[in-house]
């Protein structure tokens, strides 16, 4: 999307005043301020790499069930449909962090809120480990849920950390560790569960986030944000943010369309690959692998949204997720035609999400976390519709129709694209 003149001078002063007016505290690495990490290419990186693999683990949280499912079921005697709600239940604990925890991005310490978050999901994890029954399970699935959302509170610290013109490729990069934990969740619990157990999937991720709580803790800069709202009304911003932004309405709506695909896809391609192809469990989550090349289209995106191509490639990702699936319907009785519009697809997403990113998070600096709550909000309820309908589909019509209800969505999402842009309306004098 071209970006005029003066929105860029009010967006760079608007960033500006949030960083002059935030209290920069030290961190361990070099007893590095805020600021002193921003301009140092070598400090930069490596606070970088953490939050992509912190960003990658905390996603990988909220799918590690699916695989599963079936071990749950016959450890706790119950049925496969009562074992399915914990996927359910994982996902409300999540919603509920993005609307209720994710906006304290913009309120509290950022490092503070991460690392408490990191830790929270450590403990959480290791409860659903220890579970002695579903009830139980499912209680910490919530948590785990909720707790996960701190990949949803370093994302925006990331685009605050990165230099101007640099928030694309940093914010991509970030991006990619987060889409690799969520496309290899899957083969490592299958994989994981098949070796060892279930309960080792969720013992070896507790290990982890505590890992990255105690690293957070000791690695990244403090970040107080300028907003001086109280609770109540910071999350009653929420609904102002979407009235008074048409960019977030505008990106939040192509996301939708193309995470409703993507859900569509990778829900129902199990089924397929079991069935038609004969697959093995194992083989279904090595099937999950091929999704992790898309991750490599993160930071190059990231580069095309600095340089002010964000319009034309945001076209580009929607037209490609469209073809991938159409491809997949095509050539369905191919497992390496599912894999290659897999691929594709994932390219698509990462295109469209990294320059939503890059564009919300510019629009509002003050408002990152918020902006990214709302945007994450809609991505997910089209991820959540996407794979309702591709189950229904599926066991009516079959796989061609998943593929072609998953082709049709970014298709919409194309249709608005050619539809002519408001320019955001000014923000509020009073940051936050």
């Amino acid at each position: 999307m071209a970006t005029t003149t003066t929105t860029t001078t009010t967006t760079r002063r608007t960033d500006q005043k949030v960083d002059r007016s935030a209290k920069v505290g030290k961190s361990v690495f070099g007893n590095s301020s805020f600021h002193e990490v921003r301009d140092d290419p070598r400090r930069l990186r490596t606070v970088t790499l953490f939050l992509a693999v912190a960003c990658g683990l905390a996603a990988a949280n909220l799918y590690y069930s699916q695989p599963v499912l079936g071990p749950l079921a016959a450890a706790f005697g119950v049925s496969s449909g009562s074992a399915a709600l914990v996927v359910t239940v994982t996902q409300i604990g999540y919603a509920a962090g993005l609307v209720l925890i994710v906006p304290l991005g913009d309120l509290v310490e950022n490092r503070r809120l991460a690392t408490g978050l990191a830790i929270g999901a450590a403990v959480a994890l290791a409860g659903a480990a220890a579970a002695p029954s579903l009830p139980v399970f499912m209680v910490a699935a919530l948590l785990i849920g909720t707790m996960s959302v701190v990949a949803q509170v370093l994302v925006p610290f990331a685009a605050s950390l990165a230099p101007e013109g640099r928030q694309g490729a940093v914010v991509g990069r970030v991006m990619s560790g987060l889409l690799l934990g969520i496309l290899l969740a899957r083969t490592t619990s299958s994989l994981i569960a098949a070796a060892l157990s279930w309960r080792w999937v969720y013992g070896f991720s507790a290990a982890l986030m505590l890992a990255v709580g105690l690293t957070a803790a000791r690695v990244l800069p403090s970040r107080q944000p300028a907003s001086g709202q109280r609770y109540p009304a910071l999350i009653a911003s929420l609904g102002e943010l979407v009235r008074r932004e048409p960019v977030l309405r505008r990106r939040a709506f192509y996301q939708m369309m193309m995470f409703g695909a993507f859900s569509a896809f990778w829900t129902s391609i199990a089924y397929e690959l079991r069935g038609p192809h004969h697959l093995s469990q194992v083989d279904v989550g090595l099937f999950a692998l091929v999704g992790a090349g898309g991750a490599a289209a993160a930071p190059l995106v990231g580069r095309l949204g600095d340089r002010g191509r964000t319009h034309g490639a945001t076209g580009a990702g929607l037209l490609l997720g469209a073809a991938s699936m159409l491809l997949a319907m095509f050539t369905h009785h191919s497992v390496v035609g599912l894999a290659a519009g897999g691929l594709l697809l994932d390219f698509g997403v990462q295109t469209t999400m990294v320059l939503g990113q890059r564009e919300i998070y510019t629009a509002r600096p003050d408002a990152r976390a918020r902006m990214n709550a709302v945007y994450l909000a809609s991505f997910f309820a089209g991820g959540a519709a996407g794979s309702a309908v591709s189950g229904a589909l599926y066991s009516d019509h079959g796989w061609r129709a998943v593929a072609l209800f998953a082709a049709l969505l970014p298709l919409v999402g194309f249709a608005r694209w050619l539809l002519p842009t408001r320019r955001n309306q000014p923000a509020p004098a009073q940051a936050g």
